[in-house]
């Protein structure tokens, strides 16, 4: 009992983890699978046929390329906007201050189908056509609080004194930005570019309400669940899972080499 209580927060911890990466690797073993028929929900035999011909069902890879191009978009955006904007309510005072970082969150805590809904309409009443660039700007204003989230917490953060001492030793006002301002802040924009990129990618209901005939691999995936679901899917879920615990591992290993070094 006293090994217990004293692992106690260790084990749970590692018990949430392995229930949050279940569903991967169940994702990831069903890549190898050869269904006989057209759902892959039940084991049969092992095979790299969907391995060796990721592209070999119709209109995936198109999707796919389609939901890479608007996340990459979407996330430039997002963050490009996010970053000012986090910077502005930071640093500056003005009127409205309060509710602007109010209705920054508004988008996290609303409802999807509510936002879908909006834009939609919104989207109606001006006459545009649904298609890529309704899909990319609504994509980027929900992907815009999550970014100004992440960058605000970061730049709140920093010792101003630092600023104050490049400005000292007479840079300008773009080399302070550009040597001291953005390496500090460079965290907290990454870590909400992953966000974006992610949440832009995996978007489904915002998507489908403002696509028109536009279709994005999230609903290419519930499309193909109606009539058959083909293991290339699960490769390609895979292969963005590897890729997104390639970065991690990469980043924490140069995060860690940095910290060495500068002990050192």
């Amino acid at each position: 009992m006293t090994w217990l209580r004293k692992n106690l927060v260790v084990i749970a911890g590692l018990l949430t983890l392995a229930y949050m990466i279940l569903p991967n690797v169940v994702v990831m073993v069903f890549s190898f699978n050869k269904p006989n028929g057209r759902f892959n929900y039940s084991w049969q035999q092992f095979s790299l046929d969907a391995w060796k011909d990721p592209c070999g069902v119709a209109d995936m890879c198109e999707s796919l390329t389609l939901s890479l191009q608007l996340a990459a978009w979407a996330t430039v955006g997002a963050v490009v906007l996010g970053t000012m904007i986090a910077f502005a309510l930071v640093r500056y005072r003005f009127r409205a201050r309060g509710a602007i970082n109010s209705l920054i969150f508004l988008p996290m805590a609303m409802p999807e189908v509510v936002m879908a809904a909006s834009l939609l309409t919104l989207f109606l009443n001006m006459g545009i056509e649904l298609g890529f660039w309704t899909v990319l700007i609504a994509h980027i204003m929900f992907c815009l609080s999550f970014v100004v989230t992440a960058v605000k917490a970061r730049v709140m953060s920093m010792d101003p004194r630092l600023e104050e001492a490049a400005r000292d030793l007479y840079a300008g006002p773009a080399q302070t930005f550009l040597r001291v301002t953005l390496p500090i802040a460079a965290p907290g924009i990454a870590a909400g570019a992953l966000l974006a990129f992610a949440l832009s990618f995996d978007d489904f209901i915002i998507t489908n309400f403002n696509a028109g005939s536009t279709v994005t691999f999230p609903m290419f995936v519930w499309g193909s669940a109606q009539r058959g679901t083909p293991v290339q899917i699960n490769v390609i879920g895979t292969a963005m899972f590897a890729l997104a615990v390639l970065i991690v591992v990469a980043g924490q290993i140069i995060t860690n080499r940095r910290k060495k070094t500068a002990t050192a």
